[in-house]
């Protein structure tokens, strides 16, 4: 008899042992989770950080460029050199110069801010050269630009659109594809033989 009250208080004093290691696991449990709800919202704050300074764009000092004016399509018979074709290609040779004008900007600003000396003589060269194509580049949109001028002095005087040598129309399709043409395709082409003879 007295062999089973030892037992009794044998499990009696494990009982509270074990009660003690499972209040620690839950404690151990709890603390983990609260770790780990913590290291999250942590986390989500440092992501809506991130994204919240990714959003801001700079913006742009030039303008942006509006979408190219479509081709020209005209009433069924409807008068070469009309009122609305004429202020079809008024636009378009204002658009195309107004372009120029912000790549000789563009260009300007370029030399300006990245015209620096190099030591090594090579970097130099080729620099000088880069810059020496661009001014090449942008001497031809200027003689360009004073060839748009031209086109819109002669859509205020009414002669545009009509071939300087022939006088017949120059055509649509043509002025789409060059709107500062001054002649018509067959007066080009011959031009364009007589140069490679002459060249040749």
């Amino acid at each position: 008899m007295p062999k089973k009250a030892d037992t009794k208080k044998t499990s009696a004093k494990k009982s509270p042992a074990r009660k003690t290691a499972s209040k620690k696991t839950t404690l151990k449990k709890s603390s983990t989770k609260k770790i780990t709800s913590k290291k999250t919202s942590i986390k989500k704050a440092q992501v809506k950080k991130s994204s919240a300074k990714k959003t801001p764009v700079k913006k742009s000092s030039t303008k942006k460029r509006t979408s190219p004016i479509s081709s020209y399509k005209g009433r069924k018979g409807e008068k070469y050199m009309s009122a609305a074709m004429k202020k079809h290609f008024n636009a378009v040779l204002i658009d195309w110069r107004e372009h120029l004008k912000e790549e000789m900007q563009k260009t300007f600003d370029h030399l300006k801010n990245k015209g620096e000396s190099y030591a090594d003589p090579i970097d130099r060269a080729s620099q000088e050269e880069e810059f020496a194509f661009e001014l090449r580049t942008r001497d031809r949109e200027r003689k360009l630009i004073n060839k748009i001028a031209a086109s819109l002095e002669q859509i205020k005087q009414d002669d545009y659109g009509y071939c300087y040598a022939c006088g017949i129309e120059i055509g649509v399709k043509r002025l789409e594809a060059r709107p500062t043409a001054t002649h018509c395709i067959d007066c080009k082409t011959l031009d364009e033989i007589k140069e490679k003879q002459l060249g040749g």
